[in-house]
């Protein structure tokens, strides 16, 4: 294939040039009639009739086609007569690009021949976002939108001297697990399906109670970021999912978990701790939950980014800690070392870690405390499938009694499927 003439307008012979002047001739100027004499389309004969003039077979009388006029030069003889013209005739301009909007020019490529430019590629690129237009958008998109959480109605009979503690320990929003690998297939659409059912069914098997603290306990998510690694040890992770998608699903479950609290409880109270798989990812998920029910006052978010929670109910003192950071056996003296007057105020005492994904109490009575580490509802990895870890899977519901301490619960196995 000859690509010489690549681009370029195909050459206009002799012979075609003389048809298209004559037949302009025979119809007095009137290109369309003759462009049907030569039986041609009317924007062929354009083109002909084009290089026709630029070869002078049209005279200068009128203007040429395609041509303007540049200069007229006339010649007056001695009895103040005209005695000759010279009209001088360019190529008329390259109509001017209409550039798009957001758009600016560039640059300009030309094809240049015989002086005169045949060709033109011209380049424009977008124009940098103004920021005054931008949020001035901004406000006219969400003008008259008020965002509102779902109305759940308040419990007819709740029980005011009873607290009920939902536990969510390291549920690894993301996980990918591969059956042929480690025992069960997980991905992100399952652990959405399975923990929404198992957290309604832990609701409805806890009896209605004043208050309801939602305490997630560190690990929401799998992963910290989209690198697909732990924050601090860099060890790989099997993810499935998008970051961002991995994200807004998690911020969506735990929503659900508390509109599904709200329908047996007067209140709810959520915390959301940090782990070692998530520390970033964890303000975001608070964030969100914060700014979803900021208009239902029968929703607290504690947004605080200590690795410790605290909270008194009458009698009874509850704390929290991921437990990758201080570990179990020290939480009974961290409690009453850094919150003395809770301790001293209180005669039961319970705190919660998680982390290990296995159910333990490693500390009795006589440290002042009962220490507990909870099950994780998410299966195991290769890596810890490999190595043997061993541990059940479950939510649990914890009931106290302000007066009496720790006053029942309730167990929501997760059974490999």
């Amino acid at each position: 294939m000859d690509l010489t003439n690549r681009g370029r307008a195909p050459s206009v012979s002799d012979e075609d040039c003389q048809r298209s002047a004559e037949a302009l001739r025979n119809n007095n100027g009137n290109q369309a009639a003759a462009a049907r004499e030569i039986d041609i389309p009317r924007t062929t004969f354009q083109d002909w009739i084009k290089s026709a003039a630029k070869k002078g077979l049209l005279g200068f009388q009128p203007v040429m086609p395609g041509y303007i006029v540049s200069t007229v030069s006339t010649q007056i003889g001695a009895d103040g007569e005209k005695e000759r013209e010279w009209v001088t005739q360019r190529p008329e301009p390259i109509d001017a690009l209409a550039v798009p909007d957001g758009h600016s020019v560039k640059g300009v490529s030309s094809l240049v021949r015989d002086g005169q430019v045949q060709q033109q590629w011209i380049k424009t690129k977008a124009d940098e976002p103004d920021p005054i237009r931008t949020a001035e958008r901004i406000v006219e998109i969400f003008d008259g939108m008020k965002f509102k959480a779902p109305k759940v109605d308040e419990p007819k009979k709740a029980d005011a001297d009873c607290l009920s503690l939902f536990n969510i320990p390291d549920a690894h929003m993301g996980l990918y697990v591969w059956a042929d690998e480690a025992a069960e297939n997980w991905d992100l659409k399952k652990a959405c399906r399975v923990y929404r059912k198992a957290f309604s069914d832990l609701v409805a098997m806890t009896p209605n109670n004043g208050t309801a603290i939602i305490l997630a306990g560190g690990d929401q998510m799998h992963a910290d970021s989209q690198q697909n690694q732990t924050a601090r040890s860099g060890n790989q992770l099997d993810v499935d999912g998008r970051f961002d998608r991995v994200l807004l699903e998690t911020c969506e479950l735990f929503l659900d978990f508390v509109l599904c609290a709200l329908q047996t409880h007067e209140k709810v109270i959520v915390r959301v701790l940090k782990g070692n798989h998530d520390p970033h990812p964890t303000a975001a998920v608070a964030y969100f939950l914060l700014a979803s029910f900021r208009n239902e006052p029968r929703v607290t978010v504690d947004v605080s980014p200590s690795l410790f929670w605290i909270y008194q109910f009458g009698k009874v003192m509850l704390a929290g800690t991921h437990g990758h950071e201080t570990k179990p056996p020290q939480m009974p003296g961290v409690m009453a070392a850094r919150w003395p007057k809770i301790w001293g105020d209180t005669q039961f005492r319970y705190a919660h870690t998680f982390h290990v994904h296995h159910r333990a109490k490693y500390i009795h009575e006589d440290g002042g405390a009962i220490v507990e580490t909870h099950h994780s509802p998410a299966p195991q990895d290769a890596w810890h499938y490999g190595r043997g870890f061993l541990s059940g899977r479950s939510l649990r519901s914890i009931i106290y009694h302000k007066e009496f301490g720790e006053f029942g619960g309730s167990v929501r196995p997760i059974i490999p499927e």
